[in-house]
């Protein structure tokens, strides 16, 4: 990443002091193509694609040679513009350049590296991202149903809290919004992340000013976080648009906590999380080697672990790519597919899109076409009857 001036301001692999001649390479082809009137998208070259984003006043530059579509790096550049947007907001960002074309971001950003760096991790492994959609923490809908009634019954008291989020282990437990706000999966990823990102939220109550750039780019949410206890994976996030609700929302965190531990809430949301993975074994699907099912109406997933000939990095990554490439087809400019069947000697793959969901299952490179119908149907009469454990069906309000 740099800006329109050339300046270096992040990598995520190289050493700093090649990044400014390899900024000016970058910021001259962006110039170059401008001045003609049209602007740079993609380059390829043997088996490297490399994508260009231009956000003025940033300049976002990926490379891969994986396989993933230019469309498929595109969004990741976006989620990592995102990123610096969520730290600064945008009219922070424009202003800076506005008045200095040549400033050096990476003051500002300082200590903020690790968010693009956790974020980029993510990306290359967590399928959530490409999917557009969260993976929701398996439980009994009484205790999600408490847990969200809870929070309404304490943060909803407090003026001004936009949204109450209560996650674990990277998984959504459960979302309350004011009634007229949404929330976009994009956001709730960097709130992950965030999360993800930062020890420091383990060990106290705090208070962190945070831009959701889908929701405003424009400024700073508050969010009070905490996690329930020590040692606990869930962690609170109530989020207002009040500077200065820090006590009142510390408050109402005490009461949710209380509630919940006296009516077993948080017992079960841990054991819930040491209980959350499942293979296709343990749900008889054992014909199927690895799924990913989207619900496109909630923006949720769900996905088991991965079966034993998928236990090499080089063998998700092949898995991985299978996934995008099924994706690139879905989403073709010129030739999208609704269903697709795609063997190799590896593997076969079924992808499916519908209105309702979104599905990718993988099944051994010998399974005949009957047989791959059989299984999924198999998939999706299992995925009806969990589907209350497994996904928010309904979104609770203040």
């Amino acid at each position: 990443m740099l800006s329109e001036a050339g300046k270096p301001i992040y990598s995520l692999h190289g050493e700093e002091s090649h990044l400014v001649s390899l900024g000016g390479i970058m910021q001259a082809l962006v110039s170059f193509v401008a001045d003609t009137g049209d602007s740079i998208r993609s380059i390829r070259t043997g088996d490297s694609t490399i994508v260009f984003l231009v956000k003025p006043p940033l300049i976002l530059v990926g490379v891969s040679t994986v396989g993933q579509s230019s469309s498929q790096l595109t969004v990741q550049l976006s989620y990592i513009h995102s990123q610096i947007v969520s730290v600064l907001t945008l009219a922070q960002l424009n202003r800076i350049f506005d008045q200095r074309r040549n400033y050096d971001l990476r003051r500002m950003l300082s200590g903020s590296e690790r968010l693009m760096t956790s974020l980029s991790t993510s990306m290359d492994t967590d399928p959530s991202y490409f999917l557009s959609a969260v993976r929701c923490l398996p439980l009994p809908s009484s205790t999600r149903d408490l847990v969200s009634e809870t929070i309404i019954r304490f943060a909803g008291k407090v003026s001004d809290v936009v949204f109450g989020i209560l996650i674990a282990d990277n998984q959504l437990v459960t979302l309350v919004r004011m009634k007229k706000y949404f929330i976009h999966p994009a956001d709730l990823h960097l709130i992950f992340n965030l999360i993800n990102s930062s020890e420091s939220f383990k060990h106290s109550e705090s208070w962190t000013p945070l831009c959701l750039p889908k929701f405003d780019s424009s400024g700073f949410l508050h969010a009070h976080v905490s996690y329930m206890s020590d040692n606990h994976p869930a962690c609170l996030l109530l989020i207002t648009t009040d500077r200065n609700a820090f006590f009142s929302l510390s408050g109402a965190r005490a009461k949710i906590v209380e509630r919940l531990e006296r009516h077993g809430a948080i017992a079960n949301i841990k054991t819930a999380v040491e209980t959350a993975s499942y293979t296709t074994n343990s749900i008889d699907l054992g014909e199927v080697r690895h799924f990913l099912y989207k619900s496109r109406t909630s923006a949720q997933f769900t996905s088991p672990l991965y079966s034993p000939c998928y236990q090499t990095e080089d063998d998700r990554r092949r898995l991985d790519s299978l996934y995008l490439s099924m994706q690139n087809r879905f989403h073709s400019v010129s030739l999208p597919l609704k269903l697709g069947h795609y063997s190799t000697h590896n593997e076969t793959v079924l992808g499916w899109l519908t209105q309702a969901f979104e599905l990718y299952a993988v099944f051994s490179p010998n399974t005949s076409k009957l047989g791959v119908i059989t299984a999924v149907n198999k998939l999706l009469r299992w995925v009806k009857r969990e589907e209350e454990k497994m996904f928010i069906l309904t979104a609770p309000t203040f």
